[in-house]
This record gives structure tokens, C-alpha cells and sequence, in this order.
């Protein structure tokens, strides 16, 4: 991971990678895991959880993103 960027609960990682289906490939590596994110512009990968997201489930979101990012270091 390069950095994170954005706001509130719209944000990104970009992604540092020479490989270009690494944003892709953590989409879908994350999806298996329980979230969805969307690459984008190649090494970015975009979060928009819905508004009525509960803190609970914002923990959660993050341990599967931990969880799934080291998986590919």
C-alpha cells in the first residue's frame, strides 16, 4: 500500500505495485473475504460504504482489509 486517500467514509488506497491487476486482484481477495471495493485508475482501490454503516461494521470492514492487504505483502 502506497496511501490512503479521502474523506470520512469515502476513501482509497493506492496501491504500490509493478504488477497492473494488483488493485483488481485485492478487489477480489476482499470480495472473497466479505467486502466489496472497486479498483480504480488501475492501482487504486476505492471504499463507499453506505451511510447508515454501524461502527461495528466499520471495525469489521477494516480487519478484513488488514487482513486481506497482508496476505499480499
Amino acid at each position: 500500500m502506497k496511501t490512503v486517500r479521502g474523506k470520512g467514509l469515502l476513501n482509497a488506497i493506492e496501491i504500490d505495485s509493478s504488477n497492473d491487476n494488483m488493485a483488481w486482484d485485492i478487489c477480489l481477495a476482499l470480495k472473497e473475504n466479505g467486502l466489496l471495493a472497486k479498483p480504480t485508475h488501475g492501482d487504486k482501490i476505492r471504499f463507499a460504504p453506505p451511510l447508515v454503516i454501524t461502527e461495528e461494521q466499520l471495525k469489521d470492514c477494516v480487519v478484513i482489509i488488514q487482513q486481506t492487504l497482508q496476505t499480499f505483502e
